[in-house]
C-alpha cells in the first residue's frame, strides 16, 4: 500500500521551485508592475500584487496600492492560493471564518481574489491578486480575467528564470539548467536508471589563463562560439549545456554504454585535434561519469565531471572516467586541510616527538629533531606521510611552523630549567623561505623564550632550495648570522648541483635514509654514501646519517667518517618524558 503523501515535504518541494527561481528580494521590475496595474485598473480596485509564498512571508514582486514590501504568511489568501494551488475569491474577509481575525481583514481588507501562479512542473509559487475595501460578489468572468492575468505573470516569471539560464556567449543552457534538468530526469525515468554524462573542456586553465593574457576575452569567446556547432552536433539532438569558461556537459542519450559513448568521444577528440591544427595552443580534454537517476545530486555529478576531466589532462588519450577511489583521495586530502587548521587553532591534538642524533664517535647525545604528530578525536593517530606533504603545498605550512617552532621553544626552555642540553631541529617548508618576515619570526621566538641561537637548528630539503634558490640563500645567510644552525636534510634525493651546495650557509649535511638502509648490502652503495661523506666534509659541513638501524650499518657510517647518525637503530621518536628518561639511560 502507498504511504500517504507528507504535505510538508510537498511544501519543502514547492519552496525549493520558488528559491530556484531566485525572485524574491529582487529589485521592482517594469514587466510585472504593467500587468499588475492592468489588473487593478480591469477590476476597478485600489491593490493589486504578484504575491510569493515565502515559508514564512508573503513578498510582493509587484504591487499597486501597497507600501509594504511583505506581510506575514499566517492567515494571508494568498497563502491558502499557495498551498490549495486553487483560485481563491473571498467575497467578504469579515463574513469568512478563515480570515475574518487575519491581518488583511484587520487593515480594512473586506475582498480578496487570488490566481495561483503555477509553474510548468506544477509547483504553485502564490498568487496573482487583486482586494478591495468593500465586500463584492465575483463572476465568472472575474475568475477568468484574473486567471489570464495570473498566467501573463507566470510567463513573465518563466521568461526571466529563462534568461538566467542561457549562457550569453554560448547561447546553450548554463550551469543553473543543467541542474535543474538532472533533477527533473527523475520526473520521466524509474529512479535508479543508470545515466552517462561528459564534459568537455577545451583547454586547461593554465591555458585559458595564458590566452586571457595574451589576447583577452574575445579570444576565449571566440574558441567557445567555434565549439559549440561540434558539441551539438555530437550530442545528436540531446542538450548541450556551457557550464564553465571552455566547459560543456553532454548527457548521453538512452541506451547508451560506457565503451560506445565513450569510443565516439575519443573520435571526436582525435577529429577535433585534426581540424585545430595551430591555431588554438590549446587542449582538449574529456571527462566521463556514470549516474543513476534520482539518486545523485546534480551538483556532486557535476564535481566528479570536473574531477574526471582534470585527470584527463594527464592521460594520454584525453579522456578519462570518473574514479571514486581517486575522489576518495581528493576528498580525503581536504578533510585534513580542513581538520589540521582547526588542530592548530586549539590544543590537544598536535604535539611533538623528539628523535635523537648520536655522534658516532663519542656515543653523546648531540641533539634531537623535532616531528611533528597529529592525534585526531575521531581517527586516532594521523600518519605524518599523509599530512606533512599536504602541509608543504597548502598556506598552511605558514602556521604549522609557528606552531612547530613555538613548541619546540617552549621544550627547549622546560629542558634547560632540567638541566638537559639538547639543540632542537625543526623542519622548515619552501613556502617559509619565501616568506619575507621569517627570519625575524625564528630570531624574535628565540629571544622571547630566551634561548641561544645556537640551540635551534632548521632542516631544509634540497627541492625547497632549489624552488626559489636566490631567495633560500639569502634567508639562510641572515639566518647564520643570528646564530641559527641550518642542515640540508634528504641530501641526495634532490636537484641541487655540487657548485649549488658550495654556496649554501648550511653547518649539517644529512644524508638521506634512502642511502643509508642499503649500505650493508651493497656495496655501490656504501661507495656513494662514502663519497657524499667526503664531499661534505671537504665543503665544510658536519654529516648526519638517516635512518641507521643496525650496529652493522653504524659501523659502516663510522668506517666512512660519518659525524652523527639518526634512526630506530639508538631511539624511535620519543615524548619529552620518554626522551628525558632514555637520556638518563644512557
Amino acid at each position: 500500500m502507498t504511504p500517504p503523501f507528507d504535505p510538508s515535504v510537498r511544501e519543502m518541494t514547492r519552496l525549493d521551485a520558488l528559491h530556484q527561481l531566485q525572485l524574491l528580494d529582487t529589485a521592482p521590475s517594469e514587466a510585472f508592475d504593467r500587468i499588475t496595474r492592468m489588473a487593478a485598473q480591469l477590476f476597478g480596485l485600489p491593490i493589486a500584487a504578484v504575491s510569493l509564498t515565502d515559508a514564512d512571508r508573503q513578498w510582493f514582486k509587484s504591487k499597486v496600492g501597497v507600501e509594504h514590501n511583505e506581510i506575514p504568511r499566517l492567515r494571508a489568501p494568498c497563502a491558502a492560493v499557495a498551498e490549495s494551488g486553487q483560485l481563491l475569491a473571498v467575497p467578504d474577509l469579515l463574513e469568512d471564518a478563515c480570515f475574518r481575525d487575519s491581518p488583511l481583514a484587520d487593515s480594512g481588507i473586506r475582498f480578496y481574489l487570488g490566481a495561483p501562479l503555477v509553474t510548468r512542473t506544477g509547483h504553485c509559487l502564490g498568487a496573482m491578486c487583486v482586494l478591495g475595501l468593500e465586500p463584492r460578489s465575483v463572476s465568472e468572468a472575474d475568475r477568468a480575467a484574473l486567471q489570464d492575468l495570473a498566467a501573463m505573470a507566470m510567463a513573465q516569471i518563466e521568461l526571466q528564470h529563462a534568461l538566467g539560464r542561457i549562457d550569453p556567449i554560448s547561447g546553450l543552457p548554463n550551469r543553473n539548467q543543467f541542474v535543474s534538468d538532472v533533477r527533473d530526469l527523475a520526473l520521466a525515468l524509474p529512479a535508479g536508471t543508470a545515466q552517462l554524462a561528459a564534459m568537455v573542456s577545451l583547454a586547461s586553465p593554465e591555458q585559458l589563463s595564458d590566452a586571457m593574457r595574451v589576447m583577452g576575452s574575445a579570444h576565449l569567446d571566440e574558441i567557445v562560439r567555434a565549439a559549440v556547432p561540434a558539441m551539438r552536433r555530437f550530442a545528436g539532438g540531446g542538450k548541450v549545456y556551457h557550464v564553465g569558461t571552455a566547459q560543456f556537459v553532454l548527457l548521453a542519450p538512452a541506451g547508451s554504454t560506457l565503451v560506445r559513448f565513450s569510443g565516439s568521444l575519443l573520435g571526436w577528440l582525435g577529429e577535433s585535434a585534426a581540424a585545430r591544427g595551430t591555431r588554438f595552443l590549446t587542449t582538449t580534454t574529456v571527462g566521463l561519469a556514470r549516474f543513476a537517476v534520482g539518486e545523485e545530486a546534480p551538483l556532486d555529478l557535476l564535481r566528479n565531471l570536473h574531477s574526471a576531466v582534470h585527470d584527463a589532462l594527464s592521460a594520454e588519450s584525453g579522456l578519462r572516467v570518473f574514479s571514486p577511489e581517486l575522489d576518495a583521495a581528493y576528498q580525503r586530502r581536504f578533510w585534513l586541510i580542513g581538520e589540521l587548521g582547526r588542530a592548530l587553532a586549539q590544543p590537544g591534538e598536535l604535539h611533538l616527538a623528539f628523535q635523537p642524533k648520536i655522534d658516532l664517535h663519542t656515543g653523546a647525545c648531540r641533539g634531537v629533531e623535532a616531528l611533528l604528530r597529529w592525534t585526531h578525536p575521531d581517527e586516532g593517530a594521523l600518519s605524518p606521510a599523509e599530512f606533512i606533504p599536504i602541509v608543504e603545498s597548502t598556506s598552511l605550512a605558514r602556521a604549522t611552523t609557528e606552531w612547530v617552532l613555538e613548541a619546540a621553544l617552549c621544550q627547549l626552555v622546560a629542558w634547560r630549567a632540567a638541566d638537559v642540553d639538547l639543540q632542537v631541529a625543526i623542519n622548515v617548508s619552501a613556502v617559509n623561505l619565501e616568506e619575507p618576515d621569517f627570519c625575524e619570526r625564528v630570531l624574535d621566538g628565540l629571544a622571547r623564550h630566551g634561548m641561544p641561537a645556537g640551540s635551534l637548528a632548521l632542516e631544509l630539503t634540497e627541492s625547497a632550495l632549489m624552488r626559489k634558490p636566490k631567495a633560500a640563500r639569502e634567508t639562510m645567510e641572515r639566518l647564520v648570522a643570528g646564530g641559527v644552525k641550518i642542515a640540508i636534510d634528504d641530501f641526495g634525493t634532490g636537484y641541487s648541483s655540487l657548485a649549488y651546495l658550495q654556496e649554501m650557509p648550511a653547518d649539517v649535511v644529512k644524508i638521506d635514509q634512502s642511502f643509508v638502509r642499503g649500505m650493508a648490502k651493497d656495496e655501490r652503495t656504501r661507495a656513494l654514501v662514502a663519497t657524499m661523506i667526503k664531499l661534505s666534509h671537504d665543503l665544510g659541513h658536519r654529516v648526519v646519517a638517516e635512518g641507521v638501524e643496525t650496529e652493522e650499518v653504524a659501523q659502516l657510517l663510522r668506517a666512512a667518517g660519518c659525524d652523527e647518525a639518526q634512526g630506530y637503530h639508538y631511539g624511535r621518536p620519543m615524548a619529552p618524558a620518554l626522551l628525558t628518561e632514555w637520556l638518563a639511560l644512557r
